[in-house]
C-alpha cells in the first residue's frame, strides 16, 4: 500500500516505542533506521532508531526519505519535524512508575548517571512536557495522533493492532501481535 505520511513513533524513553517500530515493521510499514544503537539487554530486538532525527532542528534533510516509512523519535523533537510533511503519530503510553524504574535499570546496567530529581519530581516534569506537547498535536492540521497504551498493548495486542491497521492504511495484524513478547515486559508497575 502506498502512503503519503510519515509514520512517526513517538513517546516518552521507555515507554514501548521500539516495540511499536517492530510491530509496524512486521505489519507492513518499514522502518527509518540506521541500526547505529545494536540491541542490548535492555532492548533485545533493537532500538530502530535514525541518529538523523536528533538533528531535526538544525538539518531536516532526512524527512523526505521518511514518506511511506516509519521512524521513531522522542516526543520533544516532534516540534522540528517541518510542516510541509502529513505525520501519523503513534504516541506510546505507559506507566510512569514503569517508565522511571526502565530507564532507571538501563541506566545503571551502562554505569550512567540519571536525573537528580525524585521518581516523583520526574514523574511531574514528564506529565507536564507530554501534556503541552499533546495540546501542541492536536493544534497542528499535519498530524494525526493515535494514543497506544503499552500496558494494553502487552496484555491484548490484537485490539491495537486492529487500531493500527485502521490508523495507518491497512497492515498485517496478525503478524503486528506475534511481535509483543510479553516475557520482555520487565519493569512492572
Amino acid at each position: 500500500m502506498e502512503r503519503d505520511f510519515i509514520t512517526v513513533v513517538s513517546g516518552l524513553p521507555r515507554s514501548g516505542t521500539s516495540l511499536m517500530m517492530q510491530m509496524l515493521d512486521a505489519g507492513g510499514i518499514g522502518p527509518l533506521t540506521d541500526r547505529v544503537r545494536t540491541a542490548d539487554e535492555d532492548n533485545p530486538r533493537g532500538y530502530y532508531e535514525f541518529e538523523p532525527v536528533k538533528q531535526t532542528k538544525r538539518d531536516a534533510g532526512w524527512v523526505p526519505s521518511a514518506v511511506g516509512k516509519a521512524v521513531k523519535m522522542i516526543y520533544q523533537l516532534l516540534y522540528d519535524l517541518p510542516p510541509e510533511f502529513a505525520y501519523r503519530v503513534v504516541f506510546m503510553e505507559r506507566k510512569i512508575e514503569e517508565v522511571l524504574a526502565s530507564q532507571r535499570t538501563m541506566l545503571e546496567r551502562q554505569g550512567a548517571q540519571g536525573a537528580k530529581l525524585t521518581d516523583e519530581q520526574l514523574a511531574k516534569v514528564f506529565g507536564a512536557q507530554v501534556a503541552k506537547c499533546k495540546a501542541w498535536l492536536a493544534a497542528q492540521p499535519n498530524f494525526t495522533v493515535a494514543y497506544v497504551s503499552y500496558n494494553d498493548l502487552v496484555a491484548d495486542p490484537r485490539p491495537q493492532a486492529d487500531v493500527l491497521s485502521a490508523f495507518l492504511g491497512g497492515l498485517d495484524v496478525d503478524a503486528m501481535a506475534s511481535v509483543v513478547d510479553p516475557s520482555l515486559y520487565r519493569q512492572r508497575r
